[in-house]
């Protein structure tokens, strides 16, 4: 073709389609989305507002993936606690402010929070403390303490479990004396 001749475009250079109806493109990013992990109403939500879609369309497009079960944040809470407490070994506390982050209701987390019963709680921290505690056998007892509290502080545990685990780990593996342990018990009671 001679140079300065216009030629046609193929058919993929011509021009982007216009944009689709707003609800057509939240379907499109709620789906995109929920391809790649599950996720709550209020992440697919926060999703669509920021990509520009109309609250009217946004709103219409969730109702209806909630109607037919593309979004259930009951069965998201539930399988998150299942999988966070097994998996990483998060405590209650731990799983609740993760769940609120991603916006479940109250009564939601509470609700998926109670398929993690106190000794299943307590024997996965007592696994962890078993875990970490012979790393920390060079060091002094103050500081094991401090470190295998923190650790089980960080994963959502409460204080006096935590407290009490590494008390019984400490006294199982004979390493404190008895004065050490009357301090560990009056820190517990706190």
């Amino acid at each position: 073709m001679p140079p300065g001749r216009a030629t046609e475009p193929t058919p993929d250079q011509h021009e982007p389609l216009p944009p689709a109806d707003p609800e057509s493109a939240a379907r499109a990013i709620c789906l995109r989305l929920l391809a790649l992990q599950p996720r709550t109403r209020a992440e697919l939500a926060a999703a669509l507002e920021s990509r520009g879609v109309p609250a009217d369309a946004a709103a219409a497009v969730l109702s209806r993936f909630d109607e037919v079960g593309l979004i259930d944040d009951t069965a998201f809470a539930d399988a998150w606690v299942e999988t966070r407490h097994r998996g990483r070994g998060l405590g209650r506390r731990a799983l609740a402010q993760e769940l609120r982050r991603r916006g479940v209701d109250d009564e939601t987390v509470e609700g998926a929070l109670t398929q993690l019963d106190p000794e299943t709680e307590e024997a996965t921290a007592r696994a962890m403390v078993a875990r970490r505690l012979p790393a920390s056998r060079g060091l002094a007892t103050g500081a094991r303490v401090r470190r295998l509290v923190g650790m089980l502080a960080r994963k959502g545990y409460p204080p006096g479990l935590s407290i009490r685990i590494v008390r019984a780990a400490l006294a199982e593996e004979g390493a404190v004396t008895g004065s050490e342990l009357d301090a560990l018990d009056a820190m517990g009671e706190e």
